[in-house]
């Protein structure tokens, strides 16, 4: 017999659940299905979300020919195959539309397959629909994305899920049958995590693991029970790897140190590679914490070097120390500005030449020639400083380092005013 998940799959947008964005009244997609005329698209969500079964809901419901191929198994030449019976359906008196393909997780096309769909999309040969879990920008070729809208897909709300329970129950053809006791919904909810797929296969769970003719009862007990744990959802190559360490980064940018301490766990119980997370920390520290605190850069540096001595599960008090460390540092990217605006002015000055006194003058024709001459060397001179200039001269004057308002920097400013006054 068939999964719950299959039995329950919607064959039109009626009994479809969630989207209203994309297939309610005015979603662009309904408007799409309901005139006959669909564009190629890619639809981008995480599981469970619908995306296959709108591609089939537009199968089942436009009169266009409608071929499907799955990215897992695929190769060039099934796309250039199934490419030329688009080419026979379109000119056949039966299809009263472009011939639609879809390609289910298309991310896990090669860049050569995917190349290999540029032609007839471009011609009108199909109109392509494409299901990914991964970010289209990081995963899809950019000739392919300027071809095909992408709508985003999201996880199912708190009343969707209770909407799909309550279609289950009352309509499928097993659960019907069955006697329900729904007490609470908070670990189920919680459980599928926004996935429609996930919840039915929970449900089904609940239904097959209790005695015939007995009443399945529903609450956070019983689900519990049933699944002993829940996996978090954590791509370390996906969407969510990149999202999730942008907020750790942010929070501790922002000096949030509960933030940046949950964001962590997130990692951490994901199984995050805790080198990937202790980089991050190292680049933060010069990044954002910078001149404000240089001890910061140490111990960000130490924490890398305690992650390879002792690994996980230990790494996690490190990290954690760090983490929280750098958070309720002040802040100063008076560093990364600086050199970021020095690469921009190389990149349109030019290979500006060293002024002579600065130069290396390890020949006789060199010193002939001026190379070092009236460079003065800073030890000779009181307080190990003399004026003299050491950029080339197009630029003499040019400021990079602008020392940022904390209390570290504004002595370091102090100090070169009083210098260079």
């Amino acid at each position: 017999m068939q999964p719950l998940a299959e039995r329950l799959r919607p064959q039109s947008l009626d009994d479809y659940i969630g989207q209203k964005h994309l297939v309610g009244p005015n979603g662009v997609i309904r408007r799409m299905i309901d005139s006959g005329r669909v564009a190629s698209f890619i639809l981008w969500g995480p599981p469970g979300v619908g995306k296959t079964t709108l591609a089939r809901i537009i199968a089942n419901t436009t009169r266009c020919a409608f071929h499907t191929l799955s990215a897992v198994t695929s190769g060039v030449k099934d796309v250039r195959e199934v490419i030329d019976r688009c080419r026979h359906d379109a000119a056949s008196m039966f299809s009263e539309g472009r011939p639609i393909l879809f390609i289910d997780e298309i991310h896990r096309f090669s860049k050569s397959q995917q190349d290999s769909l540029l032609g007839a999309v471009e011609d009108g040969t199909i109109t392509l629909i494409g299901a990914t879990t991964e970010n289209p920008s990081f995963e899809v070729i950019r000739p392919l994305l300027s071809r095909a809208q992408v709508y985003t897909l999201n996880p199912l709300d708190a009343d969707e899920l209770q909407q799909l329970l309550n279609h289950a129950i009352t309509h499928d053809t097993i659960l019907a049958k069955a006697s329900f006791d729904i007490r609470s919904t908070d670990a189920l909810f919680r459980y599928a995590g926004g996935d429609a797929r996930k919840l039915l296969n929970i449900i089904e769970l609940l239904e097959q693991s209790s005695p015939a003719g007995q009443t399945i009862i529903i609450d956070d007990a019983s689900v519990t029970d049933s699944l002993q744990q829940n996996p978090l959802a954590y791509d370390k190559n996906g969407e969510m790897h990149y999202d999730i360490i942008s907020a750790f980064i942010k929070s501790i940018r922002g000096s949030d140190p509960d933030a940046a301490v949950y964001w962590l766990a997130r990692m951490i119980a994901g199984g995050e590679d805790p080198e990937f997370i202790a980089r991050r920390l190292v680049i933060v520290a010069a990044e954002d914490i910078g001149l404000a605190n240089p001890n910061a850069l140490l111990l960000a540096n130490a924490t890398f070097d305690a992650i390879q001595k002792i690994g996980m599960p230990e790494g996690r008090i490190p990290l954690a120390e760090c983490t929280i460390y750098l958070a309720t540092c002040l802040k100063s990217n008076s560093a990364y500005m600086a050199i970021n605006s020095a690469l921009a002015l190389v990149e349109t000055s030019g290979n500006l030449p060293v002024p002579l006194h600065l130069r290396n003058a390890p020949t006789a024709l060199m010193k002939k020639m001026g190379y070092g001459n009236d460079y003065k060397y800073a030890h000779d001179y009181p307080g190990n400083f003399v004026k003299q200039q050491f950029l080339p001269d197009a630029l003499s004057g040019t400021h990079f380092y602008n020392p940022a308002a904390n209390p570290q920097e504004d002595s370091i400013a102090a100090r070169q005013n009083d210098r260079w006054k």
